[in-house]
């Protein structure tokens, strides 16, 4: 389902690539859609998950279901009483956040403009898509994960919709995508109330701030907003930078970041999204053992995924560019600079893949501090490391000083997964055993032989940019395929099976 609901946001950005390229508008959109998704995954998503999927395993585990029944009462009123004041008071202030996050747009200029009035459409998002994290956090911690995991999709057809159809019935066409945006975060919340109500969970939303359970999950959300906040404030202040570069930037740090998105959302975050209600319950059954085999096979699932797909993204940067964006608005000019900040975001792929691995462990101990403090740590880095790297370039008068950004992130990623690790090894949770290091082998072994088959069959870039879409497509397809078998044959004559990764 996931995998689903990726390709049909390759499609969404192609659209939006083809449709709107990638000039100040496209930025104001992105600025206008990045700040309530900014604070979705903040309290929503990150903390709130995190903090709310231990705490009710354990009460389906040790509770009454008519206990579990009034937490998911108390919890559902608090949080949408919270994300709704949150969103109200967004729109008001919706000029301040605009300055806030893109202070390199000019005061009363086109995109400054344009982008305060698409965040007062947009803001109200946070409301409806808090309460589908909830929602999803109570299915997934029932292992319903496929209707938490096909929820996106209807976001992407929305927003494919406001594209196609609904741009040409506004003067800025891409006010279209914002009241996509709030129609979708609606659809969302209205396609997951029917699974809730089969598990007798649908329950009348009550405030519940003193209720004990409700305390627990936010005394646990507290440390966890800092943790959850390390990657988004990253991402927030590479917004910050990019709006002080030249037009387009912002849209080809997105354009870029979405295909690293990809296998992450696909892979990484599915996989840690099954981790967390399973290391949860055996943390409350004290089942030791369970607990650290289902770490070992989230490590060893990450390693063998994460490897050939960083590679794949860092050597086919161009093609894979041009020939999913690189139509209609978006240029060759654009596809080159997208193309470098692919690259730079590739190295990134598996720190915060194994980031996702890691983090539930931690999580699932109800332990929220540990990762915040690493988190901490390696968000002071990313600001090192963006000064450092942007200001080199433009000092050096490079114009992809935007990659610098991609850059920083791509450092401060695998050094928070190395450290979480670290701790993890320390506390005597979970440490690489012979399992784990004979993947690390087979898959560096594969992986090496892929980009081998991949540089011997990938033309010059200036090839792929004269190439119609249709050759593109067959090119690009034919050295997927064959990095794929070539992946897979030396994997397998390096001794692994499928049956040795099953959980």
């Amino acid at each position: 389902m996931t995998f689903l609901s990726r390709i049909l946001g390759f499609i969404r950005d192609q659209v939006f690539a083809i449709v709107f390229g990638a000039g100040a508008l496209t930025d104001a959109f992105l600025v206008a859609f990045k700040i309530p998704n900014f604070l979705r995954r903040l309290f929503a998503e990150g903390a709130f998950a995190q903090s709310f999927v231990p705490v009710f395993s354990e009460y389906r585990e040790t509770r009454s279901p008519d206990a579990l029944r009034a937490l998911a009462s108390q919890v559902s009123g608090t949080l949408g009483w919270i994300v709704l004041i949150l969103s109200i008071l967004g729109s008001i202030f919706a000029e301040a956040l605009i300055t806030l996050f893109a202070p390199g747009f000019e005061n009363g200029g086109e995109r400054a403009v344009t982008a305060t009035a698409l965040l007062r459409i947009t803001f109200p998002y946070l409301f409806f898509i808090s309460l589908v994290a909830y929602c999803g956090s109570v299915l997934n911690t029932f292992q319903k994960f496929a209707v938490p995991a096909f929820t996106p999709v209807l976001l992407n057809i929305c927003l494919i919709t406001a594209a196609l159809w609904g741009a040409q019935f506004f003067e800025i066409p891409v006010t279209a995508l914002a009241w996509g945006v709030f129609a979708a975060g609606l659809s969302q919340l209205l396609f997951q109330l029917p699974s809730m109500y089969r598990l007798g969970l649908l329950q009348f939303p009550k405030w519940g701030w003193k209720d004990s359970g409700v305390q627990k999950i936010l005394k646990l959300m507290l440390p966890a907003i800092l943790g959850s906040s390390v990657s988004q404030i990253n991402l927030l202040l590479d917004t910050i930078i990019a709006s002080f570069l030249i037009a387009g930037s912002l849209s080809w740090l997105y354009f870029a970041d979405r295909l690293v998105e990809f296998p992450l959302g696909v892979f990484g975050v599915a996989i840690g999204t099954v981790m967390l209600p399973r290391l949860s319950s055996s943390y409350a059954g004290k089942k030791i053992h369970d607990f650290d085999k289902t770490m070992s096979w989230g490590v060893r699932l990450a390693v063998l995924l994460a490897l050939p797909a960083a590679v794949g993204l860092l050597l086919l940067a161009i093609p894979l560019i041009s020939t999913l964006f690189g139509y209609g608005e978006f240029t060759a000019s654009d596809t080159r600079m997208s193309a470098w900040a692919l690259r730079a975001y590739a190295l990134a792929l598996p720190g915060m893949m194994l980031v996702k691995i890691f983090a539930p462990g931690f999580f699932a101990r109800q332990n929220t501090r540990t990762p915040v403090r690493i988190g901490i740590i390696a968000m002071i880095s990313n600001m090192g490391y963006n000064i450092v790297f942007v200001g080199a370039m433009m000092l050096a008068s490079l114009p992809v000083a935007h990659t610098g950004l991609a850059l920083a992130t791509a450092v401060s990623a695998n050094q928070n997964a190395l450290m979480l690790y670290r701790q993890l090894k320390k506390d005597a949770i979970y440490r690489l055993n012979t399992k784990e290091l004979s993947t690390i082998k087979r898959a560096a072994l594969a992986t090496t032989a892929m980009a081998v088959v991949i540089w011997l069959l990938n033309p010059a870039a200036d090839s792929w940019l004269a190439m119609q879409a249709i050759e593109r497509v067959t090119r690009l397809g034919g050295i997927i395929a064959a990095s794929i078998v070539t992946y897979a044959a030396v994997l397998f004559l390096a001794g692994f099976r499928p049956g040795d990764y099953s959980v």
